[in-house]
């Protein structure tokens, strides 16, 4: 009901005041208190409601909506529930108009088209979809319009101004003005450039009306954004309010904050019979599904899609990011003095790696030749030294002065730590607190080559949540910092630009291999699956090798057949998660799964989108292996080849021996040992007594049989 909320707006105007939206996300902090603040909201005189869609990964949110989204997760919460509650809210009476907010995974997982027509009948007036951008929302725009529905555009500081004058054409009720750069939370000011902004988005807008949130919590913070704008947007400081509150007072909150943001201020809202004649009308009426034209034609030299997969699914402030990052690395890949600066930088890493070949590892598979790519001799002990020292470089020709990255398994953390070292730049690491605790000997590593290291205690403490923070760091800090994303995965154009820095990988073994066997191609490459980083650079090289087969090979953790594993590929389905549509382990709600892995590199519900769409094709396979099948790669890697691989790429080993199994003596088949094992030893004796048996492999000290003699 688009027309209602446009009437909000410009009853608003017409008694000379400002629009206040609220937010509350449903199902917080219980599923019972859901209608009664929404009553509570409308009592105290709110213009417009928005009820958030509780999401697993709000990247977008800071921590108090993203507490907010974990309680109601755990209470059970799902989009059919917060439909519902919708549904109801409105048969007791809630008849202000009400916009669901939330990201858009949970609305791909339900069915865009079906979800948009079951919150049309349940009486929603509009959408804010926080990752949908709107050259990627076609096919959305469409079903909104038909269904008589409002979607909301949100603009943000880094708009640029061609996307401005685009954004403004999609809005048919109001925009939504993100204040200030960073994510959602309750700020001691308003934004100091707030002025500036509004004028430049008014430019464009002209008489649709904007609303302007992010860090608005008072009523001198009401009065001071209301003088620049026809509605103010308030959520975090509720949600806190709400939740300090007893439950009892929960409803009287609401309305006692409302009526003290508005001076006591009120307006007249519909009854319940209006509201159900306005509902009725605009469903009956509701414009017939129509084709849009796309107005969005931006311009990339690098496509920003594998076939359905890759995008950018980010929040609208993350495209200022994205977009410098984007013309950054074009720039640079074009430039020969980039690749010279590289190149000189080989002897530093160690390259080229070496490529051998695993006798006593062939002769106990007994099947095909095996090599090895030694990618664990690279300095610090992994191929993640690559693409982090290409991205520092890239950093620098940007003008950043500061570097953050994200981190699992604590290899690419060493490493960026290691390249911020060697060319002076300020270095922060986020790293899960479950992975600090089992990768302790990466983390002082990184300490020692001058990083700061934050533990992330948000959700599963592991390399998901460390995403999520880095994302939001880079986001509010975007003048000085540069994020090196360690993995071939995000929105575009990361998956991009990590692939082509280590795809120094396949070319050197590529080379390497030829020369070793009278320029004859591998039969096959093996290579650990987490979120793709040293796959997309072994495989990418020999894509359009069709005679080579490509396997990669995921963390199995207890079993695929359990909930603890992290085996993207082998069981998850098409998804959004943190940018990028691929492939996602995510419950029936579009939630974005735990996961588990004996190796924290590999422990993430994502995958990159160029394997992703390498699955879809058929190009290359995915297996899974256990956790113990992981060990079982260790054990014989080390005692048949001298070699203690990294957790990670033992899980290669292991799929990469039961391939050569069923393989030729003849043919041929490379492995690509990703890193060394030294920072996993302790993992390991911590898992042995558990795994061990299962692998025949017990590590336990004898008794000194000389005692006692």
């Amino acid at each position: 009901m688009s027309v209602q909320l446009r009437e909000a707006f410009e009853n608003a105007k017409k008694e000379n005041r400002r629009a206040l939206v609220t937010f509350m996300t449903a199902g917080y902090p219980t599923v019972e208190d859901t209608i009664p603040i929404l009553k509570g909201f409308q009592e105290g005189g709110v213009d417009v409601i928005e009820l958030g869609m509780p999401f697993s990964d709000p990247i977008a949110d800071g921590p108090t909506i993203q507490v907010a989204n974990n309680v109601a997760l755990k209470n059970g919460v799902t989009m059919l529930q917060t439909l519902d509650l919708l549904r109801k809210a409105r048969k007791e009476g809630v008849t202000v108009p009400i916009i669901l907010m939330g990201y858009y995974n949970p609305i791909l997982n339900y069915g865009e088209e079906k979800f948009i027509k079951d919150a049309a009948k349940a009486g929603a007036n509009g959408f804010i979809i926080v990752d949908l951008p709107p050259e990627e929302a076609l096919k959305v725009r469409g079903y909104v319009r038909a269904n008589g529905l409002s979607l909301v555009p949100l603009v943000a500081p880094s708009t640029t101004e061609e996307r401005l004058e685009l954004l403004s054409h999609v809005a048919d009720s109001f925009v939504y003005v993100v204040s200030r750069m960073g994510t959602t939370g309750a700020q001691t000011s308003v934004a100091s450039n707030l002025s500036e902004l509004t004028s430049r988005v008014r430019k464009y807008t002209k008489d649709i009306p904007i609303a302007v949130g992010f860090g608005v919590s008072t009523r001198e913070h009401f009065t001071a954004v209301g003088e620049l704008a026809d509605g103010v947007v308030i959520g975090s400081r509720i949600v806190t309010l709400v939740g300090q509150s007893k439950q009892a007072d929960r409803q009287n909150m609401a309305k006692t904050y409302v009526e003290e943001i508005l001076a006591g201020e009120k307006h007249k809202v519909l009854t319940v019979d209006e509201f159900n004649t306005l509902h009725k009308e605009t469903l009956l009426n509701a414009s017939k599904l129509t084709t849009i034209a796309n107005e969005f034609d931006e311009k990339h030299k690098f496509p920003t899609r594998f076939g359905e997969f890759g995008g950018q699914y980010v929040p609208e402030a993350l495209h200022a990011c994205l977009r410098e990052l984007e013309q950054g690395f074009e720039e640079a890949s074009a430039d020969p003095k980039f690749w010279e600066d590289f190149k000189s930088l080989y002897s530093y890493i160690g390259r080229p790696s070496s490529l051998h070949r695993a006798e006593r590892l062939t002769e106990y598979c007994g099947g095909a030749q095996i090599w090895l790519k030694r990618e664990d001799l690279n300095h610090t002990g992994s191929h993640k030294i690559n693409n982090a020292l290409a991205q520092v470089l890239l950093a620098k020709r940007l003008g950043k002065t500061k570097i953050i990255a994200e981190t699992g398994a604590g290899q690419h953390g060493v490493a960026t730590a290691t390249a911020c070292a060697k060319f002076g730049l300020e270095c922060t690491v986020y790293m899960g607190a479950e992975d600090v605790r089992r990768q302790a000997l990466n983390v002082f590593r990184m300490r020692i080559l001058g990083a700061k290291v934050i533990a992330v205690t948000n959700g599963t403490k592991t390399l998901r949540d460390a995403t999520s923070e880095a994302f939001r760091s880079w986001v509010t800090n975007l003048q000085t910092t540069y994020y090196v994303v360690g993995s071939a995965i995000g929105p575009h154009p990361y998956p991009t630009l990590v692939r082509t820095f280590q795809s120094v990988i396949g070319k050197e073994t590529k080379e390497q291999f030829a020369a070793l066997t009278n320029g004859k191609l591998p039969d096959a490459i093996v290579a650990c699956v987490g979120g793709g980083s040293n796959s997309t650079g072994m495989f990418s090289p020999f894509e359009h090798d069709t005679t080579v087969k490509l396997l990669g090979v995921e963390a199995g953790g207890d079993g695929i057949e359990t909930e603890f594993h992290s085996a993207t590929l082998t069981v998850g389905r098409p998804g959004v998660f943190h940018g990028v549509k691929t492939y996602v382990l995510q419950d029936s709600d579009g939630q974005v799964h735990d996961t588990h892995s004996v190796s924290a590199g590999l422990d993430y519900p994502g995958v990159g989108p160029e394997l992703a769409f390498w699955k879809s094709t058929g190009r290359a396979q995915f297996i899974a292996a256990t956790d113990a099948q992981a060990l079982e790669g260790f054990k014989l890697l080390s005692q048949l080849e001298g070699i203690i691989p990294a957790l990670e790429s033992s899980h290669a080993v292991y799929g990469g021996c039961e391939l050569a199994k069923t393989m030729k003596p003849e043919e041929n088949l490379i492995i690509n040992i990703s890193g060394r094992g030294d920072k996993d030893v302790q993992s390991v004796a911590d898992i042995l007594p558990k795994l061990g048996p299962q692998i025949d492999w017990d590590l336990r000290f004898e008794e000194d049989p000389s005692r006692g003699v």
